[in-house]
């Protein structure tokens, strides 16, 4: 078996009629939906801007909530350490 042959895994004729016929079908399918190879392109980049975009509002929510419990928290160990001082 050639080297070619053990990287496609299978003929290189073989693997190229699989390609046209899986080709065509996709075709099919993306032409029924309206779809386009743009788009597609589009929903992956809008798809990680998503994930980049959450990422970030998660990391916001986490320092929001840690600064509000921190506005409470620091003045309350400040109260306790300056009471516990005079002791």
């Amino acid at each position: 078996m050639s080297a070619l042959n053990r990287f496609l895994g299978d003929s290189p004729l073989r693997v190229f009629l699989k390609l046209i016929v899986v080709s065509f079908l996709v075709g099919i399918v993306m032409n029924a939906f309206g779809w386009s190879p743009l788009d597609v392109l589009y929903g992956v980049e809008q798809f990680f801007i998503d994930i980049w975009n959450l990422g970030f509002h998660a990391l916001d929510r986490f320092f929001g909530y840690l600064l509000l419990g921190g506005a409470i928290v620091i003045p309350a160990f400040i109260l306790l350490r300056l009471a516990s001082y005079r002791k």
